[in-house]
């Protein structure tokens, strides 16, 4: 048992919710740290004894510091790239500028960042920029740094391999960017995982730089054929366009994937820069067997295909909710909130009125009119929104933090609620709370309510216009949900204010 805790930053994150549980099997004490503690103790790691959960948020200074106090050692994988988009680089610098005078003030021994590879004498995107300049920040403090750089992270649920996933299995035929010409060396997130603990078990590994990456080097066209090959598919035909519009190029990335534009415009950007190890010296401190981009592709789908996706990219940027969402009541709230419910009375306990709430969206769908709930994710989609194509996590699973299509879970208490945020773009902030309630004996209720709080005129306008939409949706759901349970409804579901 080591003595102090380790702060791991980005807890909720794809790498950080991994890296977590990696640490605690090798018997270390962990401080996850995040903006939701609701969203860390949601995580099948948390109920470890040897798991503090402690709030921070970068821009805080003082929350940082006090996050790190009594550490000995943390892990910062913290980017700003969220679903905003908005001015992630100055974002990321003051949170690097927090968390080097939060080190200093908490007396860490030392830190471990993940960046990203590019070679600083070349023109790099803003989002290798971004990372190199963290990079600096952090080293120019007091305490000393391990900078791993690596280039596009192969694992399920990563970003670069939900791009290269979707635009592969959906497009046979694609005319891309020159940029897909470029060399890179992606690395599995296994072996990333595996630098990432072995860096904080070797003191020779302080204040040095190392650039990781896998055996190979490839084009993105190469890779693109490596996944068709491994998922069985037809080799793609693949037109490089040397004046390909980068904007454009993103633009139909968010159309294709769902990973949001805030996302796919600085990975697009970042194909055109080589990122290629200078050295392996991290081999001959850590050494460990590399997976090939064949190996590393094969185990991600096997993942996918099993529902075995530990974390995702998607997991982070959880929007917090107002008071008012969280306790379900309206007179918590600023200003004007719209709402209706829909409630519907089943002949049975809450156990099995729950189980077809807890299975709801992603390849199980919303129990009505998925084609127009499928038309309104295009739509949100072309105006550069998430849409619906993110699906979930696990068929039966839902926590805290979850990305559910176009939703973020924002409470999920088993036999009771769920409570859910839209990302899609609305005139106003929309949830949808889905409750199960006992009535007595052998009866309970089961309702849906959609709450808006609108934004200026149009917000009011949206809700009025989409009211007799709900009516015939909501009764819907459930209706099909009970018939989803086995049962057949009491009474009619019924709208209320």
């Amino acid at each position: 048992m080591h003595a102090k805790p380790v702060l791991v930053t980005g807890a909720t994150g794809y790498v950080g919710g991994r890296l977590v549980q990696r640490l605690l099997d090798a018997g270390y004490r962990v401080r996850a740290a995040g903006r939701s503690i609701g969203k860390i103790r949601a995580r099948p790691w948390s109920v470890h004894p040897n798991l503090e959960p402690v709030y921070a948020e970068m821009q805080d200074v003082d929350s940082v510091t006090r996050a790190a106090i009594g550490c000995s050692a943390a892990y910062y994988l913290v980017h700003s790239m969220t679903h905003t988009g908005k001015d992630f680089e100055n974002l990321d610098r003051r949170a690097a500028l927090n968390m080097v005078q939060a080190a200093d003030a908490a007396g860490l021994e030392r830190m471990i960042y993940l960046g990203g590879l590019g070679d600083e004498s070349r023109h790099l995107s803003k989002h290798l920029s971004s990372r190199a300049e963290v990079a600096k920040i952090l080293s120019k403090g007091p305490v000393p740094v391990t900078v791993l750089r690596a280039a596009m992270i192969l694992g399920s649920g990563s970003a670069s391999f939900e791009i290269l996933r979707y635009l592969t299995e959906r497009l046979p035929v694609m005319i891309t960017p020159g940029g897909v010409h470029t060399k890179c060396q992606p690395i599995s997130i296994r072996n990333v995982l595996n630098y990432l603990v072995g860096c904080l078990e070797n003191q020779e590994t302080t204040g040095r730089t190392y650039d990781i990456g896998g055996p190979d080097i490839v084009t993105y066209v190469e890779l693109i054929n490596i996944y068709a090959e491994r998922a069985g598919l037809r080799r793609r035909v693949i037109i490089a366009v040397p004046c390909f519009p980068l904007r454009l190029a993103a633009y139909l990335v968010t159309l294709i994937t769902p990973v949001p534009p805030s996302l796919a415009m600085p990975l697009v950007q970042g194909m055109f820069n080589e990122v290629i190890c200078r050295d392996n010296q991290i081999l001959s401190v850590i050494p460990q067997d590399l997976m090939t981009c064949r190996a590393s592709i094969s185990r991600a789908l096997e993942k996918v295909e099993q529902h075995i996706v530990d974390t995702s990219y998607s997991d982070a940027g959880l929007t917090l909710p107002p008071e008012w969402a969280l306790r379900g009541d309206a007179s918590y709230s600023w200003g004007q909130i719209l709402e209706s419910t829909y409630r519907l009375r089943l002949k049975t306990g809450v156990e099995r009125v729950w189980a077809p709430i807890q299975r709801i969206g992603g390849e199980n769908g919303w129990y009505y009119w998925d084609s127009l709930l499928r038309i309104r994710g295009f739509m949100d989609q072309v105006i550069g929104g998430v849409g619906v194509s993110r699906g979930r996590r696990h068929p039966v699973e839902i926590a805290v933090g979850d990305a559910l299509d176009s939703w973020r879970v924002l409470a999920a208490e088993p036999s009771q609620r769920l409570l859910l945020l839209s990302e899609m773009k609305h005139p106003g902030r929309v949830f949808l709370e889905l409750r199960v309630i006992p009535l007595g004996r052998n009866e309970t209720e089961l309702s849906v309510t959609f709450r808006l709080l609108p934004r200026g005129l149009a917000g009011v306008v949206y809700w009025y216009a989409i009211t007799p939409v709900h009516y015939f949706m909501f009764r819907g759901m459930l209706r099909n949900m009970a018939e989803a349970a086995g049962l057949n409804p009491a009474h009619v579901p019924s709208p209320g204010v």
